[in-house]
């Protein structure tokens, strides 16, 4: 069964473009062959850590959206604690929070659409017999103050 999971690591600040590059295909080349996909890399560039990690106070972040099974995510992880440029990871399966998501959106579509449609103007009400004969006597005029 094909899951949906987001893959955030973190790896050296000095390391180069190219090696994180082949980092990033090599990873990439374990999720194919396992039956899973690689939906979506992005670099988020190099970014100060809220606390030291393995003496480094800088990171750079990397997140992954990878869909595929459990084993794809086991091997990833085993991986990337082998890797020594890689200072931390952390993986988060997200389809669920997905359906969650398209569910909330789904009713709040659902609740405008019924508050947007236009309110049809009520057909005039005929008045009683009984008003449209009597005359329309002129009320009662209050005395103006100035």
């Amino acid at each position: 069964m094909n899951r949906t999971y987001e893959l955030m690591f973190i790896v050296r600040p000095d390391m180069t473009e190219e090696d994180l590059d082949k980092l990033i295909s090599t990873l990439s080349g374990v999720v194919a062959p396992s039956g899973g996909s690689v939906q979506r890399v992005d670099k988020m560039g190099k970014r100060r850590l809220a606390y030291t990690v393995r003496r480094f106070h800088e990171g750079i972040y990397v997140l992954m959206v990878i869909e595929g099974g459990g084993p794809v995510i086991h091997e990833l992880e085993r991986r990337l604690r082998v890797t020594e440029p890689v200072i931390k990871f952390l993986t988060v399966r997200v389809d669920e929070e997905q359906k969650r998501l398209d569910k909330i959106k789904q009713l709040r579509d659902s609740k405008k659409k019924v508050s947007a449609q236009p309110v049809a103007p009520a057909a005039p009400v005929p008045a009683p017999a009984a008003a449209a004969e009597a005359p329309a006597a002129p009320a009662a005029e209050a005395p103006a103050t100035a």
